[in-house]
């Protein structure tokens, strides 16, 4: 299946468009002009034959910053290649090949890979070629780890890459929400980080504006990621929680945003566990359908992890510790306690931040 990414008959793609209603004109073809805008002029020469890059996974909300805070996790991830291929139509992209979770589709419009490169292309003004894309999932579909924005952003930047870097970060930000409100809503807490690396804060959405916020490098700062046998879906995470939130919880959950961008900033991690540990609107509501989650949550805290909370839209766990033999030994309890209070099968991994965000992993030269 092909994806031309130039100006069609179709009317544009915006983000609240359900996948649901792309109609092709005629098979094997299907045509799409997304909202986003051109940014080159000039159609650039690609400057490879083919290009992998990875994107790894994201903590989004981090605890009170639901939307508007995340950051990248190393170590887990999602691959894209792509290639020049001259059997695809110029301006069009086909997805050949994905490894993991049988059930994604080929089809680029149904595909958060396929819809990012999409959007990316059309940035570029990209017509005079075709593009083959391969996609091997590292990250398992639903596991509040940004499974789809790890492709998203994978497969934005390989397209970039392979036409040489045109595009700023933001541009490919962008990109990537097109696919993000696809699939899960419009929400930039997974992409911005898994393109931007480390903490990124979004400061606004209209117009886009994105912060990236430095820990010290000199300080350690270890992800315990405990995800058990259960799927959230993020949608169905986000019904659940509340259309209208009270004052006092307004003015809590800001004031622990606030001192858990200090607590980055500052490199303090026991500032940053205790406001990550501290929401009061999104957690209460989807902890309990995520069974054990209020007992791992405790379990992690009396082990000594600074902080703890749902990553994403769950079911992953996520705690905050200084070293990774303490890591170890906090994962091993938060497995159990899945298992005692929610009578699910649960894995444990200790990751560190991952400060560089998706790159350019393989090239071969023109």
């Amino acid at each position: 299946m092909a994806i031309c990414c130039f100006p069609s008959p179709l009317k544009p793609i915006t983000p609240a468009t359900p996948l649901t209603n792309l109609k092709p004109k005629r098979p094997g073809i299907l045509r799409c002009n997304f909202s986003l805008p051109t940014i080159t002029t000039t159609e650039p020469e690609p400057v490879f034959t083919s290009v992998s890059c990875f994107a790894p996974a994201t903590v989004a909300n981090l605890g009170p910053g639901f939307d508007f805070l995340g950051c990248a996790v190393d170590g887990l991830g999602d691959f894209v290649s792509l290639r020049v291929d001259p059997s695809v139509h110029p301006g069009e992209l086909s997805i050949s090949n994905i490894s993991g979770p049988k059930k994604l589709s080929k089809n680029p419009l149904y595909n958060c890979a396929g819809i990012a490169a999409i959007a990316t292309m059309k940035m570029l003004n990209i017509r005079s070629v075709g593009l083959s894309l391969s996609l091997e999932k590292g990250l398992p579909l639903g596991s509040g780890l940004g499974s789809s924005a790890a492709s998203a952003a994978a497969a934005a930047v390989a397209v970039n890459e392979l036409f040489g870097r045109k595009l700023e970060v933001k541009d490919l930000v962008l990109a990537g929400l097109e696919s993000e409100a696809k699939v899960s809503g419009y929400h930039a807490d997974n992409i911005a980080p898994a393109i931007m690396g480390g903490f990124v804060l979004i400061r606004s959405y209209d117009p886009l504006e994105l912060m990236s916020l430095q820990f010290p490098v000199e300080k350690d700062l270890i992800f315990v990621l405990v995800s058990p046998d259960f799927e959230a879906p993020t949608k169905k995470m986000r019904a659940a929680l509340p259309a209208e939130i009270g004052m006092p919880h307004h003015v809590w959950n800001c004031s622990q945003a606030g001192a858990f961008v200090a607590s980055v900033l500052k490199g303090d991690l026991v500032g940053l566990g205790k406001a990550l540990s501290s929401d009061k609107i999104v957690e209460p509501k989807r902890a309990p359908l995520i069974p054990g989650m209020e007992g791992v949550k405790k379990a992690a805290l009396e082990a000594g992890a600074f902080g703890c909370t749902i990553s994403g839209a769950g079911p992953t766990a996520v705690a905050v510790v200084d070293s990774e033999e303490r890591g170890v030994e906090i994962g091993e309890r938060m497995v159990e306690t899945f298992w005692k209070e929610g009578n699910l099968n649960a894995v444990a991994s200790v990751k560190r931040l991952d400060r560089a965000g998706a790159r350019l992993v393989g090239s071969v030269p023109r």
